[in-house]
């Protein structure tokens, strides 16, 4: 049976925490909030564990976990020869949702880095995560608290409907601050590359180490044998445009997506930006919209994408017919968790 225990994380309850971390040095899993989305958490160093986590997230064992820290000595207990460009990162980021990928400690279990050289690592900025590992007095690997394929959670809730039954325990610290991924960047690369765009754009990134990164380039179309990503029940397609300056031509684009699918007699949603949902009024009583938030405001877009792709499933809708947004800044996030969650189903104007 689960437990679920809800703690502040303004003022984390030590008591409570304690006892969670007597659950991870026993080999339990315990799934925690963090500033990006809820972690599964695990001892990082026992093998047992760490292969029931993927084993409870349906998660290929050839992909690498991330490995959670509390403080700069456990980072030398995972990762080694760290640059000094990883050095700058981290006084600038941590704690914080960046992840560095940097060569691994020999005696951390291969299953954690699926058998790489390096390891993924990050300092969140969470207090009851810091907390978490601190008592623990271990490094966590904490993948997304989720079933894998489905979007990342960001309350408890959404851990509860994935995990219940299938973890030690779930900790309800509230809602998460970003709602995206971190961003990993590899420095072991030359230049540095992003490997997943997160909730720090390259363009501040490239200002602290005042050098170009590259940003592995995002997947447009479908690829064989890619897993699925982040995707609600319902299917969705992504209406992009090459230019969102002229909203008025481009929601026209979209009506002309939804009205195709209304002709099937398909009971369709919206997933709009804030300044567009009155224009998806005129389509009928039967297509509901749900709104994304301002294109101004993109980080509030990607703090509230993976709740919204939950949402659409309660709607009881055939089909979700999705805004793209700018690939720009944290716009390059949005589009690679959007195109991913369609299963790369996307109309291009």
């Amino acid at each position: 049976m689960t437990k679920v225990v809800r703690v502040s994380p303004d003022n984390p309850d030590a008591h409570v925490l304690i006892e969670c971390a007597r659950v991870i040095k026993a080999g339990g899993l315990v799934a925690f909030p963090t500033e990006t989305v809820y972690g599964l958490g695990a001892d990082a160093f026992n093998e047992e564990a760490v292969r029931r986590v993927f084993k409870v997230k349906g998660r290929p064992p050839n992909n690498p976990l991330i490995v959670h820290i509390a403080s700069l000595n456990q980072l030398g207990e995972v990762a080694l020869s760290i640059p000094e460009r990883a050095w700058k990162l981290i006084r600038w980021s941590w704690p914080g949702p960046l992840t560095l990928v940097l060569k691994r400690k020999e005696d951390l279990p291969q299953e954690v880095t699926a058998g790489l050289d390096t390891v993924a690592v990050r300092m969140p900025a969470n207090p009851i995560a810091l907390k978490l590992i601190e008592l623990s007095r271990t490094a966590l690997v904490a993948p997304s608290a989720n079933l894998s394929g489905k979007p990342s959670p960001t309350t408890a809730e959404h851990v509860i409907q994935d995990l219940y039954g299938k973890v030690d325990v779930i900790i309800d610290g509230g809602e998460t601050i970003y709602g995206l991924e971190s961003t990993i960047i590899d420095i072991t690369a030359e230049p540095p590359e992003i490997l997943r765009p997160g909730a720090i754009p390259p363009e501040a990134i490239e200002r602290v180490l005042n050098v170009e990164v590259r940003v592995r380039p995002l997947v447009k179309s479908p690829v064989t044998g890619r897993m699925r990503r982040y995707a609600p029940r319902t299917p969705i397609i992504v209406v992009e445009a090459r230019d969102y300056s002229d909203l008025r031509s481009y929601v026209r684009r979209v009506k002309e997506v939804v009205k195709k699918n209304v002709s099937k007699r398909l009971r369709v949603a919206v997933i709009a930006s804030l300044e567009t949902c009155q224009h998806y009024g005129d389509l009928g009583v039967g297509v509901k919209v749900l709104s994304l938030g301002s294109r101004r405001d993109l980080f509030s877009v990607g703090r509230k994408l993976f709740k919204v792709l939950r949402d659409v499933d309660r709607l009881n809708v055939d089909i979700a017919i999705v805004e793209g947004f700018e690939e720009k800044g944290l716009g390059i996030s949005v589009m690679d968790r959007l195109r991913k969650a369609s299963c790369y189903n996307v109309v291009k104007f």
